[in-house]
């Protein structure tokens, strides 16, 4: 079996991380039989300051042919903040409909956890973000004192909205964000994490504001309600963000599969992260189970450590793990993470962040070097 798979190394650190772990996941797919062909694209800051150009339409339709996309990093100071992010990551995330951003919360063996007397019997859950909706649509402007009028539109696959604000105010100038969840677009990643969650544990843990932004959060909550009475045999249980970041420290091994919308989801998976030992070691995934999804370290670009071969690759490394569990092969994802924790727990070859002074690329081999002995 030959698998085609987009890469897009990105910026700053994104090329020597993702060198790193094609290396890793070529050791597991000479060891299970198959191949993997990547095709590369350089979107990014370099491609944008050269052509002025951010993700064509072109570009857009050939990345949708494709199950899974390989990406490092995007992001570089040369860039005006948000252009980046917003022009490249969520033109694709919206249009390639990722409503999924899947991030497990796992403290392997071997590594430190701020949290005093917990191990990894304790921190092992999985946090399902909605990533299509909520306050990230990037509706929103700002209005001066007097009267104005704005019209904006959200296009989904699933919906297209229209919103028309008129505006008074005697205010000098104001600033507006609008948010909306959808009844669809809530209904199907929160029937993802039912599904997730009866292949764990069978507990899902919802993650809201309804006591304050009841309109948005309280119909996210009816629709919760409305998909767990298909999943009987699974419990599950409301918390407010402000709470959930609290039990993540105090008891975070009350939680197997946590379903947020998608700020909370963004904010309460950085938490997520230190807790598992720092976003080093923190994958992510974009996901549209009947479409093309993205897999990627949820840290930065990093450009002030760029073409210095020290960041810890191990995060960008288990994104792959996903990307090959995600195109059928589970048993060479579940070596690539058993690898990783073996590498991980001897502490030969360890990067700065860790305590150690080995170089990207030294741990990226010894990782593929550990998959074939695993």
């Amino acid at each position: 079996m030959n698998y085609k798979v987009p890469v897009i190394p990105g910026d700053g650190i994104g090329p020597e991380i993702i060198a790193e772990g094609k290396k890793v996941l070529e050791a597991a797919a000479d060891k299970h039989g198959f191949s993997l062909e990547w095709i590369e694209y350089s979107l990014g800051a370099e491609h944008y300051l050269k052509t002025g150009e951010l993700v064509s339409e072109e570009t857009l339709k050939e990345l949708s042919a494709y199950r899974a996309i390989y990406l490092g990093a995007i992001g570089d100071p040369r860039v005006k903040p948000g252009v980046l992010e917003k022009g490249v990551l969520l033109t694709m995330r919206f249009y390639l409909d990722q409503y999924i951003n899947l991030r497990p919360v796992k403290l392997l063996e071997g590594i430190w956890t701020p949290l005093k007397d917990k191990g990894p019997k304790d921190i092992d859950f999985v946090v399902v973000r909605e990533n299509t909706e909520d306050f990230y649509i990037g509706i929103g402007s700002r209005a001066r004192r007097g009267k104005s009028h704005a019209d904006f539109e959200v296009k989904r696959t699933l919906y297209n909205i229209k919103f028309g604000l008129d505006i008074d105010s005697d205010s000098e100038e104001i600033g507006y964000q609008i948010g909306e969840v959808s009844k669809e677009g809530c209904q199907r990643v929160i029937k993802y994490a039912f599904d997730l969650a009866m292949k764990r544990r069978r507990q899902v843990a919802s993650v809201d504001k309804a006591n304050v932004l009841s309109d948005i959060y309280g119909f996210w909550r009816e629709v919760f309600l409305d998909v767990a009475k298909g999943y009987p045999q699974v419990k599950h249980d409301f918390n407010f963000v402000d709470a959930i970041t609290m039990w993540f420290v105090k008891n975070p091994e009350w939680f197997d599969v946590v379903v947020a919308p998608n700020m909370f989801g963004d904010i309460i998976t950085d938490l997520g992260a230190m807790i598992q030992g720092g976003l080093g070691l923190a994958p992510g995934a974009n996901l549209n189970p009947e479409g093309t999804s993205m897999f990627e370290p949820i840290h930065g670009s990093a450009p002030k450590y760029k073409g210095q071969n020290k960041v810890n690759p191990v995060a960008t490394i288990w994104a792959g793990a996903m990307l090959l569990e995600h195109l059928g092969q589970e048993a060479a994802a579940q070596d690539i993470v058993a690898a990783i924790e073996r590498n991980l727990f001897e502490g030969r070859v360890k990067t700065y962040d860790l305590g150690g002074s080995s170089t990207t690329s030294e741990v990226g081999t010894e990782i593929a070097r550990l998959v074939g002995s695993v």
